[in-house]
């Protein structure tokens, strides 16, 4: 963040050259800089850059309020959050206004009025693009306070007239003036709320209790919504659907890479995670997302991989201490730890009630083989797989720590098959070999090759 600058009034403002620029232009300009230089205006979004991205510049060009359709956890929050940062970094108001006007067009009845009185000494404060960014969850219970606004009563005891529009205690939507109004969840607004957006978007009026006031306001209202309850036949008015100049449509990543590459970032992890199980994460919440037994109209999120990859370092992190490990690295034993918690976040079909944990392990299962094949393409286990047939066992656990699972690993005479395997995955401390061995035991029990004993927390490979 830079200083904001030192301007104070209107007349210095004036004489500085400032120009004033309406909303839309502002961004639109700022938009098109960044194009025009080759910087990316949407900075930590994956895997929308040839879908989603394309269509909302489109729109912002246009000058379009925006509503964004989706499942749950495919980013569209944050996508309306980066809009922002495409205004202005620093932009002149009139000091002590309730909207943000700009000096060179008060709006409000009383910055008219201060305009008029003070002339070129109106005073000028400075609001940073973040100021100019406001965010609402809807709800049932908003009201139209909440968003319009209503009658102040504390002014109106103040011996003020209920007919003097000063009178008028203003809600999100006018104080959003020269800025960005989201509204999460958008059909969640009871109809007369929706109502009341009417004017505000089409004729930039605001009506108060009987109050008419023909407010210039120049807002950007962006939107996020359910596919299913933004129709003529779910919870949206179809004339607030029309104001609407643009709908995109969100989607979750359609690449391994973009999936993984969410996971990487949305995450605060306490321990190390190795690639292979963020990858094995990712696919097994593609996984789901394909799933029969799982509901698809409420989506699996991201978060769910999310959470996961945070569950599985806390388990790391928890053998490390316990079992005194100079560093904690996250193992293939640890996974079954992140499914125990993950099955509040999916719904299930209707009949797959007492199932949860079958379907979970089976797709785990399933993404922890694809991962294998993707990791181990070529190797030869040949070697493992006959020593282990001659009698040889790997014990591993949960608070089983890397140097104990190490040390006992079957031997191989002369063969290099464990350089091998940790050479493919980039492993070179201690911990990381053990996660990256382990991946490899895990694969051959999978594909049929050895056998998996798992019970009281150990899991022996024989």
């Amino acid at each position: 963040m830079t200083r904001a600058p030192k301007i104070s009034t209107v007349g210095e403002l004036r004489h500085s050259g400032h120009l004033q620029k309406a909303l839309r232009s502002e961004i639109r300009d700022n938009l098109l800089e960044k194009l025009r230089a080759g910087e990316n205006p949407w900075p930590g979004l994956h895997g929308f850059e040839d879908t989603v991205i394309p269509q909302l510049e489109r729109a912002l060009i246009a000058g379009h309020d925006i509503v964004l359709l989706g499942e749950r956890g495919q980013g569209k929050t944050r996508l309306l959050r980066t809009i922002a940062g495409l205004l202005d970094e620093w932009t002149p108001v009139i000091g002590g206004s309730e909207l943000g006007e700009h000096p060179y067009e008060p709006i409000t009845h009383e910055s008219q009025r201060r305009a008029l009185e003070l002339g070129d000494a109106l005073p000028v404060v400075w609001r940073h693009r973040d100021e100019r960014y406001v965010e609402k969850l809807a709800t049932p219970d908003t009201s139209v306070a909440d968003l319009i606004g209503d009658v102040d009563p504390m002014k109106v005891a103040e011996g003020r007239s209920l007919g003097d529009p000063e009178t008028i205690h203003f809600g999100l939507i006018p104080r959003s003036h020269r800025g960005i109004v989201a509204i999460n969840e958008l059909p969640d607004l009871a109809e007369r709320i929706q109502v009341a957006m009417l004017n505000v978007m089409e004729e930039r009026d605001i009506q108060v209790r009987g109050y008419v006031l023909r407010l210039p306001l120049d807002v950007l209202v962006v939107a996020s919504a359910n596919p299913e309850d933004y129709t003529n036949r779910g919870r949206i008015i179809t004339p607030l659907k029309d104001r609407f100049g643009a709908e995109i449509h969100t989607h979750y990543p359609r690449r391994i890479e973009a999936e993984i590459a969410v996971i990487r970032q949305e995450t605060n992890l306490v321990a190390e995670v190795p690639d292979h199980l963020v990858e094995i994460l990712a696919r097994f919440t593609r996984n789901l997302r394909e799933s029969s037994a799982v509901d698809q109209r409420s989506g699996v999120s991201a978060r769910v991989a999310i959470a996961g990859a945070e569950t599985i370092a806390a388990a790391a992190l928890h053998r490390a201490m316990s079992q005194g490990e100079d560093n904690a690295v996250a193992r293939v034993v640890d996974l079954e730890a992140a499914v125990a918690v993950l099955g509040g976040k999916i719904e299930f079909e209707t009949g797959e009630e007492g199932r949860e944990s079958e379907v979970l392990g089976h797709l785990l299962r399933t993404a922890t083989a694809d991962t294998v094949r993707h990791c181990f393409r070529g190797v030869d286990f040949s070697v493992l797989v006959a020593v282990i047939e001659n009698g040889a066992m790997a014990l591993t656990g949960e608070q089983v720590p890397a140097r104990q699972f190490l040390e006992q690993l079957p031997v191989l005479g002369e063969s290099n098959l464990y350089e091998e395997i940790c050479d493919r995955l980039g492993a070179t401390a201690e911990g990381e070999r053990a996660a990256a061995i382990e991946l490899a035991l895990e694969g051959l029990y999978l594909s049929r090759k050895i056998g998996k004993d798992a019970e009281g927390g150990e899991t022996i490979y024989g």
